[in-house]
């Protein structure tokens, strides 16, 4: 099938929710992809983050064919060994007490909400449900996670949002002072606001927020879906700043490719959730669990991050002598920066066709390479972004 029948089927049967670059991935290894008209790519967004281990990666094949030949599926109902090999792990090298497995970014928020929310009331009663976020968060496209996310462009259409939502700016103590009223239950924030434009938090306002929600018995939480599991050079981006949350939420890279989220907890939330308090059907079904463990069991090693570091502060390099590229930011693999004179969405739609893979954030560039990307794919990433910019200024 060649690329025009392929987006031909699209646009009369896929709903039209996206706007997609005139590509077609068939297959792919490491962070290179191959195209349906033969045309290779460097892959510098990794499917949004979740592609850690890069296409392909033999040991996670093997790991998720030899489980898909045994059971992919048996809902929560029984035990599956391998979804207790994977909370094991996962918790074990994390310092968290307790996980709770589900399919997305915007279902794990949806469980960390609940779960604070549920907290709260079993010590304190009614009417102390709200959770204080940030502006410029994102936080997922179900109505209640759109209605946690502090944008305005995102709070259209489909009226009425879930209430209980209070937002303040970013890195400005007093105002979060002033919003941790009575009736608050829970601060969540992302250590690097992903899709607000790659801004990493300031350490001096999360250590504040630790400490207020320390004070107050206010759950401090963290939306770990884009920075964590490696992305910034650490386990979770958290660590950054020396903080310990009550609850995260992740997903995007946790199976490596495979739907998978997850809500881990500390003593203090471990036995909030009880049987019929909250529930998934896909939550941890052993094909993920299997994933989760190959990705979970390389992520987490110290020279693992260490290469991630490594591999970021390389690509900053090379980006810092780029004519007109400023504003660099982020963490670890988690990259956003600016280009004077040249507009992002049409450059990394240049770039598309040219065969390097990227993403926008706001207005601004974003880079999500897969972790495991190398330095001869770095190079030649970034020889093609080059002949992008001059082009791009042309235009």
């Amino acid at each position: 099938m060649d690329f025009a029948q392929i987006k031909a089927d699209y646009d009369q049967y896929v709903m039209h929710s996206y706007g997609r670059f005139d590509v077609a991935l068939v297959s792919g290894k490491g962070a290179t992809a191959k195209g349906v008209n033969g045309q290779t790519y460097i892959d510098f967004g990794s499917g949004i983050g979740v592609n850690a281990l890069g296409f392909a990666d033999e040991e996670w094949v093997k790991a998720v064919s030899e489980q898909a030949n045994k059971l992919a599926h048996i809902s929560n109902l029984y035990y599956s060994p391998v979804q207790a090999e994977c909370a094991k792990l996962f918790c074990e090298s994390t310092g968290f007490s307790r996980v709770f497995f589900c399919n997305s970014g915007a279902e794990s928020n949806e469980g960390l909400i609940k779960l604070a929310r549920k907290y709260s009331f079993d010590k304190y009663g009614k009417n102390r449900g709200i959770v204080v976020c940030l502006k410029n968060s994102f936080h997922g496209r179900t109505v209640t996670t759109l209605a946690a996310t502090g944008q305005d462009v995102f709070h259209n259409y489909f009226f009425p949002f879930t209430e209980g939502f209070r937002f303040v700016e970013a890195n400005n103590v007093e105002e979060l002072k002033a919003a941790l009223q009575d009736d608050v239950c829970a601060i969540l924030m992302e250590a690097v606001q992903g899709e607000g434009g790659v801004h990493p938090l300031d350490a001096s306002f999360v250590k504040a927020a630790a400490e207020l929600a320390e004070q107050k018995d206010i759950l401090l939480c963290f939306d770990e879906v884009q920075c964590g599991i490696g992305r910034t050079g650490n386990i979770f981006g958290f660590e950054h700043f020396g903080v310990k949350p009550d609850i995260i939420s992740c997903a995007k890279a946790l199976a490596g490719g495979l739907p998978m989220g997850a809500v881990l907890c500390n003593e203090k939330c471990k036995d909030v959730f009880t049987p019929g308090t909250h529930a998934s059907t896909f939550g941890g079904t052993p094909i993920c669990c299997a994933a989760a463990i190959q990705v979970l069991s390389r992520v987490t090693k110290p020279e693992f991050l260490q290469q991630v570091r490594e591999k970021a502060a390389y690509i900053r390099s090379k980006l810092a002598e780029l004519p007109g590229v400023h504003n660099i930011r982020g963490l670890g693999l988690m990259i956003g920066f600016d280009v004077k004179g040249v507009e992002s969405s049409a450059a990394v739609k240049l770039a598309a066709e040219r065969g390097l893979l990227m993403l926008t954030a706001k207005t601004s560039f974003r880079m999500l390479p897969p972790l495991t990307i190398t330095k001869e794919e770095i190079d030649a990433g970034l020889h093609i972004f080059v002949d992008v910019l001059k082009d791009a200024r042309k235009a």
